[in-house]
Parts: C-alpha cells; structure tokens; sequence
C-alpha cells in the first residue's frame, strides 16, 4: 500500500524483515519440538535458538535470483550467517518442512499481529461514537428516507446506529481473526509423510496457533476468504458513515461539517470551499477492500492439493487490507471525532416542511378516533397536498379541513404535532444500545 493511505504500526507489521523473522520463529519452533519428539538432536535445536537470526531482505532477494524459490533463498541465508559453533546445526533447519509449513503459518502470526491493531482501531471508534451520541442524544433533527423527509429523530440516535453497528463488526472481527490463527505443518500435500500429528500440535503450541485439522499443501483458503470478506464488511460500514456525512455536508443541507483547518484551502480556484475530502477518500478507500475480497473469493478454489496462483494475490490483498481497514477506522474515527454539528440549521431543516413530518401521527390519531384507515388517509394525504404546494403550515391546512376537525379536537391536533412525543423513546434506545 502506498505510504498516504499507511499507518506506522501497520507498516512495520508488514514488512519484509518481520515477515523473515515470522518465518524463523516457524523454523525455530519445529526444530524444536522436533527435538522433543527425538527426531533431532536437542542439541541443534538449542544452538539453532541461540544463533540463528532474521537475514537481511536484500540477501533473501540476491540468493532468489539464483534459486527462484523464496523460502529456499531465506533458509540458505539464515544457515550462511550462523557462527561457527552452530554451523553444523544448520543442516537440521528446515528438517522435515515444506515451504508452505512456513509460510502459511507465519502468515497467521502476521495476521495475529494485524488483528490487535484493527481490535484497538475499532474500540477508538466505538468510544468516540458513544461519546457523541450522547452529546447530541436529544438534538433533532429530521430522519430522511429516499432523500426525502421522512420523521424526526435525533443525531444522537443516528450516531447511537453506527455505534452498535461497531460492536457487531468487534464480534465478526473476532470470530474472522480466529478463523486465521490456525498453522499447518502437514507436509507437501498434509499427509504428514515426514512428521505427525504430534509434532504439528507441538509447533502450533509453541506459536500460539491452532492445528488445522486437515489441509493439503496449505491452508485451505475459504478462511482467508472469510476474513478479507468480513474486512470488506467493516469497510462498507465505514464507507456508509461517510456518505451521510457527506450528504448532511452539502450546502443546501449543512447540518455537519468536516474539521477544516486554519490553513486548509478546499480548492484551487475557488476560495470559498469547504469540500468533505475525508469522508470521500474513505467512500474510495472501501471499493479497494471490496474488491480484495472479490480477489480472496476467487483464491479459495486451486488444482489438486495446491497451485500458486493465490500465492502472488495474497501478498497484494492482505497487507493492503488490513492496512486500508487500519487506516480507514483511524481516519472514520477522526473524523467524528472533529465533526461540527449544527443543531440549528437542523432544527431549520426539520421546520422545512412545515410541520408535514407530523403526518403519520395525524393518520394514526384519527384512525383511533374511529376514522376508516384508507379514508383518513385520503384527508390527510389530501392536506398535506395543499400545504406542500401552496407552502403553507400543515396545521393550518389540517385545520381548514372539515373532515378532520369533525373527529378531532384543537388540543388533539396540537398534540399530535409535539415533537417531545415523536421522540419519546430516545431514552430507551439509548438503554438498549448502551446499556
């Protein structure tokens, strides 16, 4: 991923000397409960600890261009650097392990390691939209559907809504990540053929991964299909977020609007411009994530007990993945967290209609004063009509109208158009979410 959209965190986590260091704790690991099991000398094992250290990338890099096969130029370059006294352990590393024993079981520790920092990105979020949700708990504002106003409702609540939708994502994230702390150490095709059961327990134990039950050359791919698809999800979530903050920012709406800078310029010829950049670079960011898990989809199905083409899509989608998603939650959070609400401009908004959002409480008013459903509706429909046409105040026309003042009272219709009742039950939604 490219350095803008990249974290320092994640960034180190993916790099080409954690990686190598990844793989050697694997190697380390099943020397050493190979030599538990007897299969080869303590003794390696212990000098092998003791000496063997992460090559340097560029070494890895110079001695593939020769072997063409990546995990045979890093166990030559971890065996050509051992000191003297730990030379003639070198020919047991390696012992008994296919690439992928390595790989795919380093890939676990590194997605571990992403993990924990995606965890902590979400909880970030999940705190600063509580917080605001109950800053602006009781601030109305008009509920939109299709665009179109709807009811009222209050920031708050939308905010409260995003909130809870993170704590689903905290769960998905967890029972994803487990899905991928999972090693293998079965051999070419998991036959275990030079090792066992046992032996991969053992190593699995060491690294804190579980045994995959079965597997063939690899790890069977619908797990990291799984977790790239429940990113994809995370960032979908993210991406919604944005969007209605980028609608709620636009002029004839304004009732937020991204933090903007004292030295911030929103375009280059028009100086008046405050555009919502954040919330649109974060729409973008999440077609990327999507379109991984499409890539992550298409991995799941190889030849036989294994070919490489997921192999050359794995080290694009994953570390960018999990480096936009870290990135994303940073910057989502952020932007909440900044945001100016204007709680005026809302009520402003909400007062747009005159009163129309009230409609359905007049419905459901007359329907229990024993008005037909269909023929309250009619009415009803029919003076909302002319207060939209002829911009007047819907109580006004629901005033002139005859039919309705024939089932309900003054004090009635004025009731009906309180909006403390409308939102009576913020509080208990609010108890819901939260608790």
């Amino acid at each position: 991923m490219i350095a803008r959209y990249t974290r320092p965190a994640m960034d180190r986590l993916w790099t080409e000397e954690n990686k190598l260091a990844k793989w050697l704790e694997v190697e380390l690991a099943a020397c050493e409960a190979l030599a538990e099991c007897g299969q080869l000398p303590a003794e390696a094992a212990r000098r092998l600890r003791a000496h063997a250290r992460p090559p340097r990338p560029e070494r890895v890099a110079e001695i593939e261009q020769e072997v063409r096969h990546d995990v045979i130029a890093f166990t030559l370059a971890v065996v050509e650097q051992l000191p003297a006294e730990a030379r003639d352990a070198g020919r047991y590393f390696h012992y008994g392990l296919t690439s992928y024993d390595v790989v795919d079981s380093a890939l676990a520790l590194l997605l571990r390691e992403a993990n924990a920092l995606l965890r902590q990105d979400l909880e970030r979020l999940a705190g600063v939209l509580k917080k605001r949700a109950y800053e602006f708990k009781h601030t109305p504002m008009v509920g939109r559907t299709h665009g179109v106003h709807a009811e009222p409702t209050t920031f708050g609540l939308k905010l409260a809504n995003w909130y809870s939708e993170t704590q689903r994502h905290a769960e998905r994230l967890a029972r994803a990540a487990e899905e991928v702390r999972v090693g293998r150490l079965a051999g070419a095709v998991g036959t275990y053929a030079h090792g066992s059961p046992d032996i991969e327990r053992r190593i699995c134990q060491r690294l804190d991964l579980q045994p995959a039950a079965v597997s063939s050359q690899v790890i069977q791919r619908d797990r990291h299909a799984y977790y790239l698809s429940t990113l994809a999800v995370l960032a979908a979530s993210l991406e919604k977020i944005a969007l209605e903050i980028r609608h709620l920012q636009r002029t004839e709406v304004r009732e937020v609007e991204e933090h903007f800078g004292a030295g911030q310029r929103g375009s280059s010829s028009m100086p008046h411009k405050r555009n919502p950049i954040l919330a649109e670079q974060l729409c973008g960011l999440a077609r990327l994530v999507r379109a991984h898990a499409q890539a992550a989809l298409e991995n799941v199905p190889l030849w036989h007990e294994r070919d490489i083409s997921h192999s050359s899509v794995e080290r694009v989608i994953l570390p960018d993945s999990t480096t936009l998603v870290d990135y994303m939650l940073d910057k989502t959070a952020t932007l909440i967290e900044q945001l100016r609400v204007f709680p005026q401009r809302m009520k402003k908004n909400l007062e747009l209609t005159r009163g129309l959002v009230f409609s359905e409480a007049l419905l459901l008013e007359l329907v229990k004063k024993g008005a037909p459903r269909e023929e309250a509706y009619a009415w009803v429909q029919a003076a909302a009509a002319k207060a939209w046409e002829a911009d007047r105040d819907f109580q006004q026309a629901v005033r002139a109208d005859k039919r309705i003042t024939g089932k309900l009272s003054r004090g009635e219709i004025e009731g009906v158009f309180d909006l403390r009742h409308a939102l009576r039950h913020v509080d208990a939604i609010f108890h819901r979410v939260f608790g």
